[in-house]
């Protein structure tokens, strides 16, 4: 999988599970790209699609520059503060961002605002703690 550092969007980055049961997560749906596993680096995205969109509403929270990015896209997930990175691949549509608006996460004096990206817990955990729960990220593709 291709990973860049072209600049995409920062923000909010939390987890969710998906498919067969893996680490802290039973067995869950595989997502709105019917592909998405918890024990794989994949993520979700605000706006993998016009039906997506209509359910997260990232403009509501002042996120309406928010790219559209369908299944399969690849991205770099690079947390701020620890510089530790994952390339993950969207499999799922979220997080509603809308429910979390001006929510924020801080290190090292620096804050992101709003929930853009969900990633599982396989790509989660490869860049922080799942029990911190959120993470201050930079997007690159």
């Amino acid at each position: 999988m291709a990973c860049s550092t072209n600049a995409l969007w920062a923000g909010e980055t939390t987890w969710f599970c998906c498919g067969a049961a893996w680490g802290p997560c039973g067995a869950a749906g595989s997502g709105a790209c019917g592909t998405c596993r918890s024990a794989s680096n994949h993520g979700a995205w605000p706006n993998a699609s016009q039906a997506c969109w209509d359910i997260t509403r990232p403009d509501l929270c002042g996120e309406g520059g928010i790219p559209r990015r369908g299944c399969g896209s690849v991205m770099r997930v690079r947390h701020q503060c620890t510089g530790a990175a994952v390339c993950i691949t969207i499999t799922d549509c979220g997080p509603r961002t809308k429910s979390w608006c001006g929510e924020q996460t801080c290190c090292n004096g620096t804050c992101r605002v709003n929930r853009v990206l969900d990633l599982t817990p396989a790509a989660f955990s490869a860049i922080g703690s799942l029990s911190s729960g959120k993470l201050p990220v930079i997007i690159t593709e």
